[in-house]
């Protein structure tokens, strides 16, 4: 299993980015082909300061697949692009940090 994780700093205004991004980014995520599982958390505590320099975390994604294969794949799809569109429409791009990561099981 494989997954992609997105990190994202803290918002200027966290209400309206939350309000966005669970409204409009998070359903058309849901919407992508191959995708496993998506699991969405809220840093509450960072226990290395500065290690993201003066970055403070916020929101953790994890969007599972089941290969590298079946994500490639959903990266090509209408779906996955217009959830990009959108993470760009709702300001996200500017706080995300974003990798892919092999689950060891």
């Amino acid at each position: 299993m494989i997954k992609y994780v997105a990190l994202y700093r803290m918002p200027e205004d966290v209400e309206d980015f939350e309000k966005k991004y669970f409204e409009t980014h998070y359903p058309l995520i849901d919407q992508t082909p191959g995708l496993v599982r998506q699991e969405i958390a809220k840093v509450t505590r960072t226990v290395v300061p500065g290690f993201l320099g003066d970055t403070q975390p916020y929101l953790l994604a994890e969007l599972y697949f089941e290969s590298k294969d079946a994500m490639k794949i959903a990266f090509g799809t209408d779906e996955w692009t217009a959830a990009g569109a959108n993470l760009t429409e709702i300001g996200g791009m500017e706080l995300v940090s974003m990798f892919t990561a092999e689950v060891v099981e």
